[in-house]
């Protein structure tokens, strides 16, 4: 049984029909009293016949071992004798092991969870953690050839040759950074001008030249459900919950001018959400930006939604037209339509400009904001003294808040101050749930999460709260790292 994403629900409030119940840590669903077909509505579950998959994969084959492939029923055996015995079997290293689930970010110490990718890769390569440290081919960038590597018997950074990477040994030219620049800098961290990180200062000033002010950064959380919450939506279309808007004025000063949250169980807030947006933005025409290709996807789904409402909502031109001014979107064959305020990438700025060895090549936020935290003299004096918060400045962090925070002579990364979403969850379990996710849904891994418990879950009211304050506080904290990224590049443009 699947969902069926070309159906419409034809009843409001159908997700509220399950609620999630916790009880001494185990997790079960209570269907609510009077729940039948005639109160589901249009069935949006559609069974799917998969005998021949089955089929194919009985009568296949596995590889359980190097060089170790069996039909599947003698490796189902094999697997079942190994796991009684508890008897570790061969590992087989490919690139899938990039994306393995049972993955710490780091050799483990005493006492802390166990990493099978580490165990793995120690018995297949006898690596130390000092080899893990220098990093793999995994670790490469965006490129296709890994398993290829890994067949040939290269797999740590050191050995990885320009010529694998295709790469011309030309330095960045007008427009940043190449793929493959960010490719090779990863395997050998040596760059025009040298130095702990590579800033590619012109290319970006000439970029940051067309900005004006004032800079308007946003960040969305979203979720995409199974059960809609409304009639006429489909199965796990996006729902917007929150966004945060910080403001960077010409001279330098920075406020959280507004944040939006909507986690009122079996409402769809997508229409209200982008109302609140644009009297955010309408203020001024000043430049808005976005990190990634999320909240450029998220407005044109809404967008879509809009157009196919019914009834449709009396403001609905002003909502697309707002909608079409910021964003761009697929026009006829490969062509754009880019609307006169679309929001600028900074993702795609970190892409082109700034290279640290420390983000081994992602362009991930949580992973840039560090980088930058550790290489920026502006902001180690903006921020290692206890000046954001309260009123004027922030919406959820009291007076006196230092983010640039140093331990045993590194720089905290930010996110690590906060305090936990979940009080009953392990901030080890959650990190241990986001490794295993794509880069874009790992930014917002915990407020799905935290969006999923309050839709579904029945909770403590100060529970409830709780939660609410921790979402508010990690979106202010995303548009805050925004803010960050841009004040470190802006220093670096004008006085290096």
């Amino acid at each position: 049984m699947l969902a069926d994403k070309e159906q419409h629900a034809s009843v409001d409030g159908l997700n509220q029909r399950f609620r999630a119940k916790r009880k001494g840590g185990r997790l079960s669903v209570e269907v609510v009293p009077g729940t039948d077909l005639q109160s589901l509505g249009t069935p949006l579950l559609t069974k799917v016949s998969v005998d021949s998959q089955v089929d194919e994969i009985l009568g296949g084959v596995l590889t359980i071992g190097p060089g170790q492939v069996l039909p599947f029923g003698e490796a189902v055996k094999t697997y079942a004798s190994a796991y009684y015995d508890d008897a570790p079997l061969e590992p087989v290293v490919t690139p899938a092991c990039a994306g393995c689930q049972f993955k710490a970010g780091s050799w483990p110490h005493p006492g802390e969870l166990k990493s099978g990718f580490h165990e793995c890769w120690s018995h297949a390569y006898k690596w130390t953690a000092e080899d893990f440290e220098k990093g793999s081919v995994l670790d490469i960038w965006a490129y296709a050839g890994k398993a290829k590597l890994l067949a040939q018997g290269v797999v740590k950074l050191s050995q990885v040759t320009s010529e694998d990477l295709n790469f011309d040994g030309k330095p960045p030219g007008q427009d940043g950074m190449t793929r493959r620049h960010r490719q090779w800098y990863v395997c050998k961290p040596e760059w025009p001008g040298g130095g702990a990180y590579f800033f590619e200062r012109e290319a970006f000033a000439l970029a940051a030249a067309k900005w004006k002010f004032p800079l308007h950064f946003i960040d969305f959380e979203t979720s995409s459900v199974a059960i809609p919450f409304v009639s006429g939506r489909r199965p796990y279309e996006t729902t917007a919950f929150q966004f945060s808007h910080h403001v960077m004025a010409e001279d330098g000063t920075v406020r959280h001018m507004h944040d939006w949250l909507n986690v009122e169980p079996g409402v769809d807030p997508n229409f209200d959400f982008v109302r609140a947006l644009r009297d955010a933005l309408s203020d001024d025409d000043g430049t808005v930006f976005r990190w990634a290709t999320h909240e450029n996807s998220v407005l044109n789904r809404i967008r879509l939604q809009l157009l196919e409402a019914s009834p449709s909502p009396a403001d609905r031109d002003d909502l697309v037209r707002f909608i079409e001014t910021i964003t761009e979107r697929k026009g006829q064959g490969k062509d754009k339509i880019v609307g006169p305020r679309n929001m600028v990438d900074l993702c795609a700025m970190a892409e082109r400009y700034f290279f640290h060895p420390s983000t081994k090549g992602s362009n991930s936020l949580k992973k840039v904001l560090p980088a930058l935290m550790h290489s920026s003299k502006v902001l180690r004096q903006m921020y290692s003294v206890p000046t954001y918060g309260g009123p004027g400045i922030s919406r959820n962090f009291g007076q006196g808040v230092a983010w640039w925070q140093e331990r045993d002579g590194q720089v905290l990364d930010p996110y690590l101050l906060l305090p936990p979403v979940f009080d009953d969850v392990a901030a080890e379990e959650v990190e241990a749930l986001e490794e295993g996710l794509s880069e874009e849904l790992r930014e917002g891994g915990a407020a799905m999460a935290a969006y999923a418990r309050l839709q579904f879950e029945d909770m403590p009211d100060a529970q409830r709260s709780a939660i609410k304050a921790a979402l508010l506080r990690y979106c202010e904290l995303d548009t805050l790292a925004m803010v960050m990224a841009a004040q470190a590049w802006l220093d670096w443009a004008r006085n290096e």
